[in-house]
């Protein structure tokens, strides 16, 4: 089982950049996929970036050349560069780790984007 907990989300000016961590515990971080999804009021969750265990990333369109996943497997943790941060970017952001059959959630992390 793993255990994953959110952090670095805040209030944030139009433009400015916030890192994201997502901190897991239990074994086996290396072998899972990590996502970053984010869910603003009154829409739907929705997956933000994925990195596979291998390194292998992909992006929503609406977050491509701002943000940037990482993972650090010696350190069990994930990451969520945002650059350029827009108002719309606004959401509780929540790292998801998978493998086949499991799925494990953080308690999520607010982030805000307002002058």
């Amino acid at each position: 089982q793993v255990q994953l907990v959110e952090s670095g989300g805040g209030l944030v000016q139009p433009g400015g950049s916030l890192r994201l961590s997502c901190a897991a515990s239990g074994s086996g971080f290396s072998i899972y996929a990590m996502r970053w999804y984010r869910q603003a009021p009154g829409k739907q969750r929705e997956l933000v970036a994925q990195i596979t265990r291998g390194g292998s990333t992909n992006y929503a369109e609406a977050v491509k050349g701002r943000f940037t996943i990482s993972r650090d497997n010696a350190k069990n943790t994930a990451y969520l560069q945002m650059n350029s941060l827009k108002p719309e970017d606004t959401a509780v952001y929540s790292c998801n780790a998978v493998k086949l059959g499991y799925s494990y959630w953080g308690q999520g992390t607010q982030v805000t984007v307002s002058s």
